[in-house]
């Protein structure tokens, strides 16, 4: 039931219409007994200015923030934690005091990956060069990955993260062709990231960028894409024996970092599971 007391989290994006993200945060917030309610907010690019000032004032205490918002959003907020800052995107927002922006979306891709391997000291090919790949890239560094590998159709793009990241962590961070030398890294590599859009809803019979003569059996395969559940890049992986990561794992941990930003407190990963698993048997 929801009163004057009520407090608001929502998400806000364009379009919103197909996140499952409400399911997991209202399941938190019954789980720990809190008069708290998660909505989404239909938000173009020409008005998240005025929603951002518009949540403030309406008291509403956190917002996600998806596509295409990442980026600009950053512009009205007052505090932006550093690792958003350098990721360069926020996905978080907290309104206290301040307006504070916070980036999980790395975290919770490698949260997702450390259940089956460990970061440290791997060798990870991340496809994309995007914010998703800015995001993960960066928190793989930061959680002991040897060396981050940056494949993308548009070469300049990764040398552009590929040289970012390297500025700020001196890392290990090169950026490959997609072809001969993309299926040449591949054959040490430990982990294999995709954050492109390719095989995503609708348009789930694209061609994968990787496909199952390229990997192998030792290989770790997660697809950050979670509609649909299987993607053609994991139906490859799963043909070489490679194993596999859905993009529900990382979804559902950003979310959790996220609201433990907001309220302080970690929710069970399986009452984020068991919310979502009605959800996930549509896609």
């Amino acid at each position: 039931m929801i009163t004057g007391k009520t407090k608001i989290m929502g998400l806000i994006g364009d379009p919103v219409e197909h996140t499952i993200s409400p399911y997991m945060h209202n399941a938190g917030f019954k789980h720990f007994n809190m008069d708290y309610v998660y909505v989404t907010f239909h938000v173009t690019k020409e008005n998240l200015k005025f929603a951002i000032e518009g949540a403030r004032a309406l008291d509403v205490r956190g917002l996600n923030v998806t596509i295409p918002h990442k980026i600009e959003v950053m512009k009205y907020l007052d505090v932006i934690q550093e690792t958003a800052w350098h990721i360069g995107a926020v996905n978080t927002i907290k309104f206290a005091d301040e307006i504070e922006g916070y980036n999980t979306d790395g975290l919770g891709a490698v949260r997702g990956i450390q259940d089956v391997k460990s970061i440290k000291g791997s060798k990870i090919i991340i496809l994309g060069a995007g914010g998703a790949s800015r995001a993960i890239s960066f928190q793989s560094l930061l959680s002991g990955a040897k060396q981050v590998l940056i494949a993308n159709r548009t070469r300049d793009k990764a040398l552009s993260l590929a040289l970012d990241l390297n500025d700020y962590l001196n890392k290990d961070v090169r950026a490959i062709d997609i072809g001969e030398e993309l299926k040449e890294e591949l054959q040490d590599a430990d982990i294999l990231i995709n954050t492109t859009p390719i095989g995503m809803y609708p348009n789930v019979d694209q061609e994968p960028l990787v496909t199952s003569d390229m990997m192998h059996e030792g290989l770790v395969v997660n697809d950050v894409i979670y509609n649909p559940l299987e993607t053609g890049l994991l139906r490859e992986a799963r043909l070489a024996g490679a194993k596999t990561i859905t993009g529900i794992k990382m979804l559902i941990y950003q979310g959790i970092e996220s609201f433990k930003i907001w309220t302080g407190r970690e929710p069970p990963m399986d009452v984020f599971e068991e919310a979502l698993a009605p959800e996930i048997k549509k896609l």
